[in-house]
């Protein structure tokens, strides 16, 4: 059995850990990074049964730098960036550990002999152009890809550059973000008529599979209706059970977006005052999404420079960190997940969940048993199986199995 830990982050930072304060063995440290903008929920599931790694899927027209992007944020990324409209045939995949300095502050406090940070998914996957929900370019071979991702970053050309050329003629970021969007609704719409022929011809085998694919049909219908109107699926308001009846289909106007605005290094202080930036920050406004402003040029020129000099580059342009952490706060954000960490002599590690997780099941994403036998965490005050693990807990989980 765990003792009792009744610790906040501040002072447990600011001063080392006592040994009469916490088992070495048994203590859970967690430091909970609530993401702000997105309301919380609450989960039935077993958080052992919840997938927590990330897989962001890099998007856009031929052209506007996602590879280079793609190359500059992975760490030994291999796509190739080429002024060629079709030069990643196959999705490149690298992942990237999660920038957080807290880690390293624990590691430090603990004496642990490594620290593990958490990891994102990036998928890069090949440049989309009009027409590619019909074949067009690569086609569906793409679309495809795409529902394997958690979340997409779009990334939107807002640089001006004679040298590279634009598959459409010139650069319009509205234009472009419409080309993309168009083609995952289309992709979406064959997919529910296909899907809902299927559901039409079969029979339920029972009563609870005939409740389940009414509320299939019933999400369906209202999300084909929404995409009519050009609207995109995650727009529409589903119950519960609908989401889940749906959740197979893993729909592409489903999954939530983050606009990545590319722009000049010059730019990359006040991107704001880029008109392109701005039509994309209006749209993204316009359709709930995030978005981030980027310089892959930057990005890829920082990987060429020892840790010093990146940041006085990053100085002389006016910024104080690179792109990455950005691009990765937005997407947890957006996604609504929460870092917390374990932390002791062998190891002190970050670990990624759902924001709302109850204290539970935060402990179960670790192992099935920590949420089996939980008993309560305790913060300032001892919780229980509902408590909602906030921001800045240091926890002691009380377990028994």
């Amino acid at each position: 059995m765990a003792r009792v830990a009744c610790l906040h982050l501040v002072p447990a930072l600011a001063n080392p850990l006592k040994s009469s304060s916490l088992s070495r063995n048994h203590s859970l440290l967690l430091l909970a990074e609530k993401c702000h903008s997105l309301q919380r929920r609450r989960f039935s599931s077993s958080a052992s049964k919840i997938s927590m790694s990330l897989r962001a899927g890099i998007v856009g027209l031929p052209n506007v730098g996602k590879s280079t992007l793609f190359n500059a944020v992975v760490e030994n990324g291999k796509a190739q960036a080429a002024n060629f409209p079709f030069c990643t045939i196959e999705p490149n995949v690298g992942i990237v550990a999660v920038p957080d300095q807290r880690l390293q502050v624990l590691s430090d406090l603990s004496k642990s002999k490594r620290a593990v940070p958490a990891s994102i998914e990036f998928v890069d996957i090949a440049g989309l152009v009009k027409g590619a929900s019909q074949g067009e370019g690569l086609g569906n071979k793409f679309l495809s890809h795409i529902r394997e991702v958690d979340s997409i970053l779009q990334v939107v050309r807002c640089f001006e550059d004679n040298d590279i050329v634009h598959v459409n003629g010139k650069v319009n970021p509205k234009s472009d973000i419409e080309v993309i969007n168009l083609e995952l609704v289309f992709s979406d719409l064959d997919q529910i008529e296909k899907r809902m022929e299927k559901l039409k011809k079969g029979k339920a085998k029972d009563s609870q599979s005939k409740v389940k694919e009414e509320a299939e049909k019933s999400a369906l219908e209202k999300i084909q209706q929404a995409l009519m109107d050009g609207k995109p699926a995650r727009s529409v308001t589903l119950t519960e059970f609908e989401k889940d009846a749906i959740k197979h289909l893993c729909l592409l106007t489903m999954k939530p977006i983050i606009y990545v605005a590319n722009v000049a290094e010059t730019e990359l202080a006040e991107p704001e005052n880029n008109p392109h930036v701005k039509e994309v920050m209006n749209v993204a406004s316009e359709l709930q999404s995030g978005l981030v402003s980027i310089s892959a040029q930057v990005e890829s020129e920082l990987t060429e420079l020892p840790y010093e000099e990146r940041i006085e580059y990053l100085k002389s342009l006016g910024v104080s960190e690179s792109g990455l952490g950005n691009l990765i706060r937005a997407t947890y954000s957006l996604l609504g997940m929460r870092t917390y960490f374990t932390s002791g002599e062998k190891e002190t590690k970050a670990w990624t969940i759902l924001s709302g997780m109850t204290a539970p099941q935060a402990a179960g994403v670790i192992h099935s048993d920590f949420e089996k036998g939980f008993i309560r965490a305790e913060t300032l005050r001892s919780e229980g199986k509902d408590y909602i693990v906030q921001e800045g807990d240091v926890m002691l989980f009380r377990f028994n199995v």
